[in-house]
């Protein structure tokens, strides 16, 4: 792909949304600012990003876009954005902007991390993007959290200027230190303290978190751990099997206790949003757990969170919206 600033090219933006299981791609439309799919990979089937890249050429040839490519690029990605090597954190893809050049051109580049698009997306998500959980609202230009459990644990917020103008907030939230609350939570924390020295909530709070806590619990129960899958184990809990029934529901728990605390630090008064492909697929779980309970559990400051909203986001790819809008930012 060259010459990407071609008239035949103007306007045709590529955004992608890259974690640790799934890479998706879409193409934003002249004077668009919406997504339209072009490709979903998973991690596993291609040994390195250049060989995704090879595909990407491809599919994109194939959707009958502009041969000369995308006049912009934003990449989301699971992994601090910063850096001259983009390594993921939770899968052996590495990339450079050397790279990409190779295969994209002169197409204009935004590398941000996956949680800011997440972040960025939330303003414009509607009712019928999300599951509300619990009580409480959102107020329009106030902070706005979210937290996502998949693959791993991703933390973003988007905060508003005195123009009502969105401004992302990225961080690695995920990797703060896991402070448990109950006495048995206690007990994983040192069966997973013995396991990996530092404990963070990631730990905890992605699908290898469900299996930590589920081998975790089983050996201080003394019994037998069945499961190996982080999805056999939440299976099981929606056929009530007790010990994945009790590792979900903590799992869930932690994830409120977790969300309240970042309601607290980051002032959401716009609300808390959970992202990642756990949630939404074990919503009959989350909404029988403590995570709501634990979320307003906060002692003096019981009634600040009272009135936060907190949601599931359903939207297929909040990700992909939220590279698109970065770039209509910058446009």
């Amino acid at each position: 792909m060259t010459n990407a600033n071609s008239d035949t090219a103007s306007g045709h933006y590529l955004v992608g949304d890259i974690g640790g299981t799934n890479a998706r791609f879409a193409f934003v439309a002249p004077d668009s600012t919406t997504p339209t799919s072009l490709a979903r990979y998973r991690v596993a089937d291609f040994a390195s990003f250049e060989q995704v890249l090879e595909q990407l050429i491809g599919d994109w040839k194939n959707q009958g876009l502009p041969e000369s490519g995308p006049s912009h690029t934003c990449l989301a990605v699971a992994a601090p954005p910063h850096l001259k090597t983009i390594s993921f954190t939770n899968s052996p893809w590495r990339f450079d902007r050397a790279l990409l050049g190779q295969h994209l051109g002169d197409s204009q580049l935004e590398i941000i991390n996956d949680f800011a698009a997440v972040a960025r997306a939330l303003p414009a998500l509607t009712a019928s993007d999300v599951e509300q959980v619990g009580a409480g609202e959102s107020q329009r230009n106030k902070p706005m959290v979210s937290i996502g459990p998949g693959t791993g644990t991703g933390v973003a917020t988007v905060v508003f200027d005195e123009l009502g103008k969105p401004v992302i907030l990225e961080g690695e939230g995920g990797h703060v230190d896991f402070a448990p609350i109950t006495d048995m939570e206690f007990e994983v924390l040192k069966h997973l303290r013995a396991r990996f020295g530092r404990v963070s909530i990631e730990r905890l709070l992605c699908g290898a978190g469900i299996v930590n806590i589920y081998q975790a619990l089983a050996a201080i129960r003394g019994q037998q751990a069945e499961f190996e899958a982080p999805g056999d184990i939440g299976a099981a809990a929606q056929k009530d099997n007790p010990l994945a029934s009790e590792a979900m529901a903590m799992f869930f728990a932690v994830l409120g206790s977790s969300a309240g605390n970042l309601a607290l630090t980051s002032g959401a008064l716009g609300g808390v949003f959970i992202a990642g492909g756990i949630a939404p697929r074990y919503i009959d779980l989350l909404r029988r757990s403590d995570f709501r309970a634990r979320f307003l559990a906060k002692g003096r400051f019981a009634d600040y969170t009272t009135n936060i909203g907190t949601y599931v986001i359903t939207h297929e790819d909040p990700g992909l919206l939220g590279a698109a809008l970065w770039l209509g930012d910058k446009a």
